[in-house]
């Protein structure tokens, strides 16, 4: 698991990759309509969609010479669970802060 969420983030760490990505979430896309908004060669672009294929964000699938590419927005529920374990640490701890501010803040009212 800590392998495939390093693969994950890294694949997310690059703004090309993370808005390929988005871009895949809203439709299916060839290679060839990937790579027209960048000023990058085609190369560069199967290079980016290597590295999201390989952490299993997007998928592809033949269509006469053309390959479609397609999000595989599931592949993220392991990187939501990561997130939720720290959301659930960080809530835990402020909330044990503001027990302590509020006490803190009562003990000063009494002096």
């Amino acid at each position: 698991m800590s392998q495939q969420l390093d693969l994950l983030f890294y694949s997310l760490s690059d703004q090309t990759r993370r808005d390929i990505l988005r871009r895949l979430t809203l439709k299916e896309l060839t290679v060839s309509q990937i790579a027209k908004p960048y000023k990058i060669s085609l190369a560069a672009v199967s290079k980016h969609l290597k590295v999201l294929e390989k952490a299993k964000l997007i998928g592809r699938r033949r269509d006469g010479k053309n390959h479609i590419i397609h999000a595989e927005p599931k592949t993220l529920i392991k990187i939501d669970s990561w997130i939720e374990f720290y959301k659930q640490y960080w809530n835990e701890s402020f909330d044990q802060l503001n027990t302590y501010l509020t006490t803190v803040g009562d003990t000063k009212n009494e002096t």
